[in-house]
């Protein structure tokens, strides 16, 4: 039975990258994110769940939270020329 680290899981949950000049979303697996979030400079790592879920099941350094619910409001904290990656 494979079994994750704690890490590799979180990192396999964080499912989506977008670019924002494209509309395009492409899965990873955790291996090719964490490939991705060392080697790639041009990175946002936007983390949209509430404080309380981020307390309980940890983040990935560097994150911005924002969370869903205040998304529309906050639109303008998310940078339009890098690409980004959701939780």
């Amino acid at each position: 039975m494979f079994k994750l680290t704690r890490k590799q899981w979180l990192l396999g949950w964080v499912a989506s990258l977008g670019r924002a000049q494209e509309t395009k979303i492409k899965q990873y697996s955790a291996d090719e994110l964490k490939d991705l979030l060392q080697n790639e400079k041009n990175l946002f790592f936007l983390d949209v769940r509430e404080p309380k879920e981020i307390e309980m099941l940890g983040s990935i350094q560097g994150y911005v939270n924002i969370p869903l619910s205040q998304i529309e409001s906050r639109l303008s904290e998310i940078p339009k020329n890098k690409v980004i990656i959701t939780a």
